[in-house]
């Protein structure tokens, strides 16, 4: 599975991205995505997940409520949709996919299978 981040960018306080994750190479449908988020000096860490069926989408606790995950089966991409972004927002971001079918989308990154190359999201305040 190769993954393909894109739509970050430099954003004011309070304004909104949305970041697409395209995939391609095996059955994306059946794979759980998540977004992952790393800021300079610090561990990667879990912004929200969605299960193959887009179910049940998980997030952290910084992005509910202002963040949202999506994914498109029939064009083989996940989205995130990010409002009111924040100068701690501030990361590259990384979408993930998750081989296999899960009850719950895991929030720990050596979970996922594939990685994509990241995109870098600022928010200047």
């Amino acid at each position: 599975v190769q993954l393909q981040a894109s739509g970050g960018g430099l954003v004011q306080t309070g304004g909104s991205l949305r970041l697409s994750c395209a995939a391609s190479g095996r059955i994306f449908s059946s794979y759980g995505m998540g977004w992952f988020r790393q800021a300079p000096g610090q561990e990667r860490e879990f912004v929200a997940g969605i299960r193959w069926s887009g179910s049940s989408p998980v997030y952290a606790d910084s992005a509910k409520g202002r963040f949202s995950i999506s994914r498109d089966n029939t064009k083989t991409t996940v989205y995130l949709q990010m409002n009111n972004l924040k100068p701690e927002d501030t990361a590259v971001y990384y979408c993930a996919a998750l081989e296999g079918v899960v009850t719950t989308i895991p929030q720990i990154s050596s979970q996922y299978d594939y990685w994509g190359q990241g995109t870098q999201v600022t928010v200047s305040s």
